[in-house]
């Protein structure tokens, strides 16, 4: 995390307020068709963003519609050229073997959240019409809020998030990159899971995978919690101050199929911290000594995203990098 602070000068309003709590949500990845007449849609798109959420949001102002848009490193070169995100690149697979986070196609990503899964149904509709042939979706997820807040692995999500006055501190950028600030980096990933297998340990065996109690989400002692738990290696500290990332992680799944899954979706003010827990989960700390959740959860997606600030957002409709400069005579 940098140490430069968020001024009310200098950053941007981000594109929504992160409620992680909300009940429903949509995830949805798509890849850019490669020509410049789908670039100019998906350009002339950006600008109508906003305006499609509050036509929404308006039938039911109680439902709360919200709407994250982020794009992909390629996406940004081919789309808006410079400046770019100084932090925005393509996300790398970590690990080998049985564990790999890999990495996965994405140039667009929208986060819809609501309250009601109908807002979100009608939000994406309209976000994706417009945008016809010139994109292909290639992911996409319906998630759902468990009971309190329950992963679809039992244990509660989310407890160590930021909130309040930290998240602009962990999850926007700042001075720190004047042309970016108000944005936030996403990495997102798909893991699905061996229900079977995890229900079939006990609870406290679970408890020591994951390093807190399952009932009452309380952190293990460090007497007793293994340093190769889930908590222990996605916790990460600079200079003694523990970093933080905001989790809006979702529950899906098609029980008729035996399909179940979690939706990560992490936003952080720097990719580094989420990378680097991905390095612990994967690959251990030391090396060897991974993430035992691992053994029951396999990602199958992982794309890395920058979503602007909401004025930059709109702004990006005019950029094109391909057009020709204009003559400082004139």
């Amino acid at each position: 995390m940098s140490d430069t602070p968020i001024s009310a000068a200098s950053s941007a309003r981000p594109q929504a307020t992160f409620v992680a709590a909300a009940p429903c949500a949509i995830f949805i990845v798509a890849t850019i068709s490669d020509d410049p007449a789908s670039y100019e849609t998906v350009r002339a798109w950006c600008g109508d963003v906003a305006a499609l959420v509050r036509a929404v949001g308006r039938r039911a102002p109680a439902g709360e519609l919200s709407c994250v848009c982020g794009f992909g490193s390629h996406a940004w070169d081919v789309l808006f050229g410079e400046p770019r995100p100084a932090s925005l690149h393509p996300f790398l697979a970590i690990g080998s073997g049985e564990r790999v986070a890999v990495s996965t196609p994405g140039d667009i990503l929208l986060h819809i959240c609501a309250n009601e899964m109908n807002l979100c149904f009608e939000l994406a509709t309209q976000l994706m019409s417009p945008l016809g042939s010139a994109v292909t979706v290639v992911d996409e997820v319906h998630g759902f809020r468990n009971f309190e807040q329950r992963s679809m692995v039992g244990f509660v999500d989310g407890t160590e998030n930021p909130s309040g006055d930290e998240i602009p501190v962990f999850a926007i950028v700042g001075d720190e990159d004047a042309a970016a600030a108000g944005g936030s980096y996403i990495l997102v990933q798909k893991y699905l899971h061996d229900m079977t297998g995890w229900n079939a340990l006990s609870t406290e065996a679970q408890e020591r995978i994951i390093g807190r109690t399952k009932l009452s989400d309380i952190e293990l002692d460090e007497s007793v919690k293994p340093s190769s738990s889930h908590s222990s290696l996605t916790t990460i500290t600079d200079n003694g101050e523990e970093v933080k990332i905001l989790r809006a992680n979702m529950p899906f799944g098609r029980p008729g199929f035996g399909e179940f899954g979690t939706y990560f979706i992490g936003y952080a003010r720097s990719p580094a911290p989420i990378e680097l827990m991905l390095e612990n989960m994967f690959v251990g700390r030391p090396a060897g000594n991974y993430d035992r959740l691992l053994d029951f959860s396999k990602a199958v997606t992982g794309s890395l995203f920058f979503a602007p600030s909401a004025s930059l957002l709109e702004e990006l409709a005019e950029c094109n990098p391909d057009a020709p400069a204009a003559d400082p005579a004139r």
